[in-house]
């Protein structure tokens, strides 16, 4: 028998406290998922998920009595979490799929372990420990964590059609917990049913094709959904952009100590063209910021990598930072991949690095002149204030931001005379 017992995760008094709370009694809570999981492979454990078979109600009432706070988070689909020393526990009730439309199910509670293992998704996902430590499998998980191996609980078409957003978990685990070829029933089943990604809501797809590409190399993942048409599906744009630039994107990451980045790494498989990025960041529902962090990559300019320093300024005043570190990220990790062969790749990728450095350190100078100066030299309200200003700050960007104030109205004076 495997036991966790020993891990420092385990023994946290708060854990210990939750399940003395729920083992009480004739009752039974386990801990499962993500916790048992990554313990198992040797990974960090942050959130610790338990089920059992109180329902919510009854570990409501058994936290009252024991002054642990409950936040009844789920509680139509057996959630609730309990807050010890400031640490969530999502507590929830062993569950029965009754009924699944492959986007939403409507359960009913259980005190049955194997049909409650049995309607997870992933075998890796489906082990428990219980108050002794011990690891309890119901569906062959601990053999697949040994192997690397990310398959569907029983048949795997069943799976899939019961959360359709579980193709997509599939491929975003096999970048995490996968090794070698991922398994050929899932990979069938995600092929078969990939058509019914569109009948999911924008913001589940998205939210976790982000976790996707978070995932510290989702190279191998993309490309088995891009064989299996799963890549195309959700995002088309990818379809004649293709998926080449990832492996140097990742290399380069590495090699330079970059944190994984799901919006460059996005960046990388689609084609910089202002009207289809638009396009999908309103279909995949992006936020705010991570439509603009598209927005600002299509309208920055292309740069010559041998422009001075003064130059590349001028170009950072005019456009931003944002979009142009964003072009100089993939432009550094395509030129990587060209310079084991090719030396002057190796010096064009030393200049990219050294004006990326200048344009994540950069800050805007700000214009030492505004409209009140320039209605004070006596020029007319309205369209003449912003012709001359704009006149006059062409003027302090092509010399380099270097005339102060008193230079500038001295200018202002002359433009008015």
């Amino acid at each position: 028998m495997t036991n966790l017992g020993h891990e420092a995760w385990f023994k946290d008094p708060a854990l210990t406290r939750v399940l003395s709370l729920l083992n009480a009694d004739g009752a039974e809570g386990r801990v499962v998922g993500g916790a048992v999981r990554n313990s198992l492979m040797g990974l960090p454990v942050s959130d610790i998920d338990v089920a059992t078979t109180l329902t919510p109600e009854q570990v409501i009432k058994r936290a009252a009595a024991a002054a642990i706070k409950a936040v009844p988070t789920g509680v139509a689909h057996g959630t609730v979490t309990l807050v010890i020393d400031g640490k969530p526990f999502e507590i929830t009730t062993l569950r029965a799929d009754v009924e699944t439309d492959g986007r939403r199910a409507k359960v009913a509670f259980s005190s049955d372990w194997q049909t409650d293992a049995e309607r997870r998704d992933l075998t890796i996902n489906a082990l428990y420990v219980d108050s002794k430590g011990d690891v309890i499998d119901l569906v062959g998980g601990l053999a697949d964590i040994e192997k690397r191996n990310i398959r569907f609980i029983g048949d795997a078409a069943t799976r899939v059609a019961e959360d359709y957003l579980r193709i997509l978990r599939f491929f975003r685990f096999f970048a995490y917990y996968g090794s070698g070829r991922p398994d050929a029933e899932g990979l069938r089943a995600c092929a078969s049913a990939r058509a019914k990604l569109k009948t999911l809501s924008a913001e589940r797809v998205w939210s976790e094709l982000r976790k996707l590409f978070s995932v510290e190399d989702p190279g191998r993942a993309l490309l088995w959904m891009r064989q299996v048409g799963v890549l195309s599906e959700i995002l088309p744009e990818t379809e004649k952009w293709g998926i080449d630039t990832i492996p140097t994107l990742i290399n380069t990451e590495r090699a330079l100590g970059w944190k994984p980045d799901p919006l460059l790494r996005l960046a990388a498989i689609v084609p910089c063209d202002a009207d289809r990025l638009e396009k999908m960041a309103r279909r995949l529902k992006l936020a705010n910021a991570e439509a603009a962090y598209f927005k600002a990559w299509t309208r920055a300019p292309v740069i010559n990598d041998e422009l001075s320093s003064a130059a590349f300024a001028r170009l950072l005043y005019r456009h931003g930072a944002d979009g142009i570190a964003t072009r100089l990220k993939l432009a550094l990790a395509t030129a990587r991949g060209k310079a084991e062969a090719d030396m002057q790749e190796m010096a064009r990728c030393a200049r990219l690095g050294k004006l990326l450095e200048l344009a994540e350190n950069w800050k805007k100078p700000k214009f030492p002149i505004n409209g009140g100066d320039v209605m004070g030299a006596g020029v007319p309200a309205g369209k003449p204030v912003g012709e001359t200003l704009s006149a006059l700050e062409d003027i302090w960007v092509e010399e380099n931001f270097t005339p102060d104030r008193a230079a500038l109205l001295a200018r202002l004076n002359d433009l008015t005379k």
